[in-house]
């Protein structure tokens, strides 16, 4: 539509494609809900009140609402491809997402980047991108591939590209390491997105001053207090992995509430059938009793507004036509969604027709000589070893002394004391590094587990009783192209196939939700007592997250940053 078009449409002197009558709209902006019709041509909403209308539908007075836009997720992290994400949450409500490709940019670089922006086309999903900042997240592992700031520049100019996504090396940033300041520097009239658990005092500021405007890692009140005080916003997290809702919901006052965000951050696709996604955090959060407006307000004005989104985000003369249209604002149901002023869901079911672009297509990713190793004999060194001790339902970890378990001179899991055998398998170039050491809290009686999910450069990382099947775990999750395995007695028990880039499954949401209960029900059965064992195993080599991981290189302090012997000598 041209300008003299939309003018007329606004005055009532042309009909507009689609009234939407008697609804109570949440108006965002306003702060207001009061019943209005919608006038919609196009994709454009043209103005509120009576028009003549080629197609008129009466909303009995159902409460509408602006579609809801997650600002910080990683759609690799659902293991669906994009278009099957979309078909999943577009009827839950969600128009718009901000996501952050950093899983598959570690595993395939500017390739996986493309592949995120090409699968994401044309769908009733606006999926806009955040650029890495951190691949690799740390130079304490190998990746499969490396960006540099000369990586980042052809892409700025994309439309779609907001800015610099988490900028996880907070402390290459306080002692002004030249790369990530170069990154920073490409992006600095862009958003720049941050991640600081625990950053604190003058070098949060120096964190801040450097342009970084948001944080989704606050786990304490008072840290995000601090974070908000200096004029950053605050992405309240409540996804699979990680869960900061309860403890930070005391943050949220009138006076703050348009400065915060509910997002997921990682996603997995049984909570996405069982729970939902953006909805369920309104649902969560409006019981705890927040105004609905305020509420509807942190997914929907909050995020468009942080990024800069041009007309979504609310529902106002000229901006898009991306609406839900919901039974109350207690369950959030959505009974129908438009996007660009279409019909895409209606009573939860999804009736858009296309599937998204598929042209891009990425190359497998594992590059291991199974027949050379690895090796995972290890000869004791130490009476004492440094143990990685699982924090349930966290990503944290703490580090842990115990007496070495050993078997005639070699390191061995004790399943009596839960101390078992942790592999980190480089699978990206065949470079054959590989590195052992001891993890407490997986509770394993028997055989082994292994993903190729190990955030943030994805080698295949595996648990075990027995190095045996932990061999076969770890090389069938490679054979598959990528998965999760579950092992015992050399016998593969389930497993769950993740082909694009060892982190995303080609088959349907129920397939892959099945698949993964089955991996998770074959584990426990193992003696595993964790709710999401391969949710956790992912997190035990994300080296920026204290206390302790492993990588491919070794045995990592992620207080001290530094690396550590995997015996104590004295």
């Amino acid at each position: 539509m041209d300008l003299k078009e939309k003018i007329k449409l606004a005055l009532g002197n042309e009909p507009v494609d689609l009234l939407l009558k008697n609804g109570n709209l949440v108006n965002v902006f306003s702060g207001r809900i009061h019943n209005s019709s919608i006038a919609i041509h196009g994709d454009k909403i043209i103005g509120f009140g009576e028009y003549n209308a080629k197609r008129v539908i009466d909303l009995g007075g159902a409460f509408v609402a602006p579609g809801f836009i997650d600002g910080h997720i990683h759609l690799e992290s659902s293991m669906l491809t994009i278009p099957e994400f979309a078909r999943n949450v577009v009827p839950l409500g969600t128009t718009g997402v901000v996501t952050d490709p950093h899983e598959i940019a570690n595993v395939h670089g500017l390739s996986g980047i493309k592949y995120i922006l090409d699968s994401s086309e044309r769908l009733p999903l606006r999926v806009s991108v955040m650029f890495p900042s951190c691949v690799p997240a740390t130079p304490f592992e190998t990746s499969g591939a490396i960006l540099g700031p000369d990586d980042m520049a052809s892409f700025r100019e994309n439309p779609r590209i907001l800015g610099l996504a988490e900028v996880m090396n907070f402390p290459g940033v306080i002692f002004m390491d030249a790369d990530i300041l170069g990154k920073i520097k490409i992006f600095e009239d862009k958003i720049i997105d941050g991640h600081a658990p625990g950053l604190s005092g003058k070098d949060l500021t120096a964190y801040k001053i450097a342009g970084i405007g948001s944080d989704h890692e606050c786990c304490a009140l008072k840290e995000a207090k601090e974070k908000l005080d200096i004029g950053m916003k605050i992405m309240i997290r409540e996804g699979s992995a990680a869960k900061n809702l309860d403890s930070l919901f005391p943050l949220i006052n009138s006076y703050n509430s348009r400065n915060i965000m509910l997002v997921a951050d990682d996603l997995h696709p049984d909570d996405i059938l069982e729970k939902g996604h953006l909805n369920y955090l309104l649902q969560k959060i409006r019981a705890k009793g927040i105004d609905p407006v305020t509420a509807i307000q942190m997914v929907t004005i909050n995020p468009a507004t942080y990024f800069r989104l041009k007309h979504v985000g609310a529902i106002l003369p000229g901006y898009k036509a991306d609406l839900v249209i919901l039974e109350d604002l207690e369950s959030f149901r959505a009974k129908a969604v438009y996007f660009d002023g279409q019909l895409v869901s209606e009573e939860g079911r999804f009736i858009h027709d296309y599937e998204g672009s598929t042209s891009s297509k990425l190359p497998q990713s594992f590059n291991v000589d199974w027949e050379q190793g690895p090796d995972l004999k290890v000869p004791v060194e130490g009476p004492n070893v440094n143990v990685i001790e699982v924090v349930p339902e966290q990503i944290v970890t703490k580090k842990t002394v115990e007496k070495t378990p050993s078997v005639n001179g070699m390191l061995n899991s004790d399943v009596e004391r839960d101390l078992l055998k942790i592999a980190v398998i480089e699978r990206h170039h065949g470079s054959g590094a590989h590195a052992v050491g001891i993890i407490k809290g997986f509770g394993l009686k028997t055989g082994a587990i292994a993903s190729s999910v190990a955030h943030d450069s994805h080698n295949i990382i595996v648990v075990g009783a027995n190095d045996s099947d932990m061999l076969v775990a770890a090389k069938t999750v490679s054979d598959m192209g990528g998965g999760l395995a579950v092992v015992v007695n050399g016998q593969t028990r389930a497993f769950l196939p993740l082909k694009i880039g060892g982190l995303m499954s080609e088959l349907p949401i129920y397939e892959v939700k099945s698949r993964l209960t089955e991996c998770e029900k074959a584990t426990r059965n193992l003696g595993c007592a964790l709710n999401r064992p391969f949710a956790t195993l992912s997190f035990m080599a994300l080296t920026p997250i204290p206390e302790i991981k492993i990588t491919d290189q070794g045995l990592f302090d992620s207080v001290n940053f530094e690396f550590i012997s995997l015996f104590e000598r004295s």
